[in-house]
């Protein structure tokens, strides 16, 4: 194994790597859509080495615009070279931008190649004694290695000496020219020898030492090869000349000038921000900026002077008194809580925070009781201050995800009214896809401020402190900040989403309004029934047992059924199946889709995807849903996500509603396990064909809106008019294959994955579309319109203006650029229908809120359904009224269709 020196002269090739780092993944773009993935490579790549090596001097060299000595020489020198993709020369600038602000040398000289300037300076390195590091993946510069120069291939990690030159070649550093030019170069259009491979050239060196000799020797050479040979004499000295590194570019051979610099944090919080690089961006506000305030953060920031901020932690009931004063005159109070869990139904209140003005914030401690703390108000004299504040609806209030402090505030029977903004759901409106939306992404995207991590302040792990367990003075600035961002953000934010009349209408009537009802319905909570859900995880454990004797019996051994690499082993290599796709490190992927493609044919795949969809039933939902009931309430409480979806839809987790199967016999015994208390009813209302609807009403198809207007089953219609029967003559086959289509369309869908959904030849499926459009017409003007005006503008709307920004809609790179084009024609009924079930849920939620009390209880959303506990009494009326409203949710061009069941259970009420 090659050894470096110590403390080489690191050169790096900077060109080599840009383009190796533009073809690799991650392909990164920003919220602008403007692509950075070239950018992070490098940049990753120059780190890596600076924390492996620790070097003193280095420097990073680029071609520079324009042609070489060597298009004199040749003039078709590279002429075969395709010219730049645009998303990466636009990447070239910001990249030096970064790594000069790093503090490394950077050099691009006119007329020369990299590889000219690294092979000169490696020269006058090695005359001076001094051992150089190369760090580049092209193979020309293995001409350069000696005693003191060392090639280092940073993606794969390979270090060339002399030694390993000639292991790898065949050839050693003296001799790779003469190899390069019997060889040629396709890329750089390097004539050679035609045919002639690295064996031949190896062979050719060996027995005749050098070009010069293989060339006098050329009448030796038998067979076509030699013709070849023969035939190429005469350019061979040209080609040896052309990949010859140049070793005297006029450069100064002070080598103190590439000693690194100072990084410029100023300037690499600028750069960092404009690619949205957080955690470096993060790493360097952690390491403070040039001056004694942060910059502006590049994506429109404001300053955030955090060093100048005064943070007070109420202690006296003076101060209390000084600060319930503030907040009665305040405008707007940024509020927050402190808390001993992230779990909203477990969480005990330790203290709050305040701020009215950016830079003043308050933390009042309550329930902190490490050893040593000091004495805390009384939570019955703050409550008696402070409640009326909180429970003022006419007090505007301002947060960063307030559904949980409200939740957590219930729970300790305090109320919490006069929720106006919440600058998680601002951000939200704002650019669903521009960031996460926690407060730490949003505080460094927007602000420039790296905030106090709550790792900082409690550690890490299984001894990690809980909030209570921390000092006030690391606890207060920690909860002081959370309020003065809070407040800093909405500054910021607000702005954005009120000069756009339509995001503004998403944000006040339908974002902000549901916090309060999914507050209530979290808490609310489902009842289950354990003992059910027992037995069917028994079930479940038996039926995985006997697939897994299955897969055994056919693959003729044992082995894990959840180890990738076992199964990559007996599916390719012991049962040779077909390689379909290959994981980033090139081993045969065993990924979903590749088993369900494979399963079409062989019988172990079929097998594998049954095993992992009831080993992930079980251990998601019948294993784990006891686990979660709540003892104080014996029921279950989902947490609702309002910012994780691009499309406005709501998620859940712990438990995840969204993801229990609907149409398989296992995931419908879970949905049994959901039940009525006593006394009650579960009553289930979704949608009747919602996208469809939608797709009806945006695309003004005629074929489409007769349908529903008239009441048809419109896959039914569809089927009709794709097979050309009538309606009374459509199969359930055909149906089936109606159906297919039109989801299939909804969601952007090819032919070939229409024909692999319905497993039919692709021909077959290319006609069923083809139909489909011909006669419903305007499903493919309204596609084509949305493709066309979601490239032209970055994004496309929903119904009520909820925006869906497309950062790769433009992207060069087709298969990104396709993806962009299908999630733009899905998103606006995607969006639009998780528009209209929100809208449902809030006027509905204020329906229930009119009833009397504990007759009827809101309890799930999943996707276009609500799921309901009502009082047997009330099943028919309430179910009728709940229907009524949820139909006048939106105005559609078709009508808008609830319908509901009612039963003992979840699943009895499909």
């Amino acid at each position: 194994m090659a050894q470096i020196a110590e403390n080489p002269l690191i050169l790096v090739d900077g060109s080599s790597y840009l383009f190796r780092a533009y073809h690799a993944p991650p392909h990164l773009t920003n919220s602008k859509g403007e692509a950075t993935g070239a950018i992070y490579g490098v940049v990753n790549m120059l780190k890596s080495l600076v924390k492996q090596y620790d070097p003193t001097h280095m420097v990073v060299i680029f071609d520079a615009k324009g042609k070489t000595f060597r298009n004199d020489m040749y003039t078709e020198y590279k002429a075969n070279r395709p010219p730049m993709p645009d998303d990466l020369r636009t990447q070239i600038e910001p990249l030096h931008n970064i790594i000069r602000a790093m503090g490394f040398p950077l050099i691009s000289i006119e007329g020369v190649e990299a590889d000219d300037v690294i092979g000169t300076y490696a020269r006058i390195a090695s005359e001076q004694q001094r051992h150089v590091l190369i760090s580049t993946g092209d193979k020309d510069m293995a001409q350069l290695v000696n005693e003191h120069v060392t090639l280092i291939n940073t993606m794969t990690g390979s270090i060339s000496d002399p030694d390993s030159v000639k292991e790898k070649f065949g050839v050693g550093p003296d001799r790779i020219i003469d190899y390069l030019a019997l060889m040629g170069d396709k890329v750089d259009n390097i004539p050679g020898v035609e045919g002639c491979g690295p064996k031949t050239a190896v062979k050719w060196l060996d027995k005749y030492g050098s070009l010069d000799e293989v060339i006098a020797h050329a009448d030796e050479v038998k067979g076509k090869i030699g013709d070849k040979l023969r035939n190429a004499v005469e350019h061979l000295p040209l080609s040896y000349e052309l990949a010859t590194i140049k070793l005297d570019v006029e450069l100064d051979s002070d080598l103190e000038q590439l000693k690194l610099q100072q990084p410029d944090t100023d300037a690499l919080i600028e750069l960092y921000g404009e690619c949205e690089f957080r955690r470096w961006l993060a790493e360097v506000l952690d390491k403070g900026s040039n001056t004694d305030t942060h910059l502006d953060a590049p994506t429109d920031t404001q300053e955030v002077p955090t060093r100048d901020a005064h943070y007070e932690t109420i202690l006296t009931e003076q101060q209390l008194d000084t600060w319930v004063d503030k907040l009665n005159q305040a405008e707007l109070i940024a509020f927050d809580t402190e808390t001993t869990s992230v779990n909203y139904m477990e969480a005990q209140l330790v203290g709050m925070s305040f701020a009215v003005t950016v830079g003043e914030a308050a933390y009042l401690p309550l329930t902190h009781d490490y050893p040593g703390a000091p004495e805390q108000l009384p939570l019955d004299l703050v409550l008696a201050k402070i409640g009326p504040i909180l429970a003022d609806a006419n007090k505007a209030k301002v947060g960063q995800n307030l559904k949980y402090d409200k939740s957590v505030l219930a729970n300790a029977g305090i109320e919490f009214n006069g929720i106006a903004f919440d600058t998680m759901l601002e951000s939200y409106v704002f650019n669903s896809v521009g960031t996460r939306h926690d407060m730490d992404s949003l505080a460094l995207k927007y602000l420039g401020h790296k905030t106090i991590s709550f790792e900082d302040i409690a550690g890490k792990g299984k001894k990690q402190l809980t909030f209570n367990q921390i000092e006030l003075e690391k606890a207060a600035p920690y909860a002081a900040e959370d309020a003065d961002i809070t407040l800093r953000l909405h500054q910021h934010l607000w702005p954005k989403v009120e000069a756009d009349s339509s995001l503004k209408t998403v944000f006040s009537d339908i974002e902000l309004p549901l916090v309060n009802v999914l507050s209530d319905i979290e808490r609310t909570g489902v009842a289950i029934d354990s003992t059910m859900l027992a037995k069917h995880s028994q079930r479940l454990g038996e039926r995985l047992q006997e697939l897994e004797k299955e897969a055994f019996d056919i693959a003729g051994e044992e082995f894990n059924l959840g180890s990738p690499k076992q199964l990559q082993a007996i599916l390719f290599e012991k049962l040779e199946l077909p390689v379909i796709k290959k994981t980033p490190k090139g081993a045969p992927s065993t990924a979903e889709e590749v088993l369900q493609e494979l399963a079409h044919d062989y019988p172990l795949p079929k097998v594998i995807i049954e095993h992992r969809g009831l080993a992930k039933l079980k251990s998601t939902y019948t294993d784990k849903l006891p686990l979660m009931v709540n003892e104080k309430t014996q029921r279950v409480h989902t947490s609702y996500h309002q910012a994780v979806t691009a499309t406005g839809r709501l998620s859940s987790t712990d438990p995840n509603l969204q993801n229990i199967p609907i149409r398989s016999e296992e995931g419908r015994r879970i949905r049994e396990a959901f039940v009525a208390a006593s006394g009650y009813k579960i009553v289930a209302a979704d949608y009747s064909q919602i996208e469809l609807r939608i797709m009806a009403h945006l695309s003004q198809d005629k074929g489409l809106l007769s349908a529903f207007a008239d009441g048809l089953d419109v896959h039914s219609a569809t089927a009709s008019e794709v097979f050309s029967v009538p309606l009374e003559e459509v199969t359930s086959d055909m149906r089936r294959k109606a159906k297919a289509v039109n989801f299939g369309l909804i969601y952007g869908m090819s032919a070939f994955g229409l024909s692999r959904q319905l497993d039919i030849p692709r021909h077959e499926a290319q006609h069923y579309m083809d139909k489909y459009f011909e006669r419903f017409p305007g499903v493919l003007e309204y596609m084509e319109r949305t493709r066309e005006g979601a490239a032209d503008k970055g994004y496309v709307e929903t119904l009520f203006g909820r925006r869906l920004h497309l950062p790769e809609i433009n992207a060069r790179n087709g298969a990104r650029r396709k993806a962009a084009e299908r999630a733009a024609i899905n998103a606006p009924m995607q969006g639009t229908a998780a528009d209209i079930i929100k809208k449902a849920m809030i006027t509905v939620h204020q329906w229930v809120q009119q009833q009397p009390q504990g007759t009827v209880k809101l309890l799930m959303q999943v996707h276009d359904e609500l799921v309901f506990e009502i009082a047997e009494q009330h099943v028919d009326a309430y179910t009728k009224e709940i229907c009524n409203l949820m139909a006048k949710a939106a105005s559609l061009d078709v009508p808008l269709i609830a319908e509901a069941d009612s039963g003992d259970n979840w699943q009895q009420a499909h």
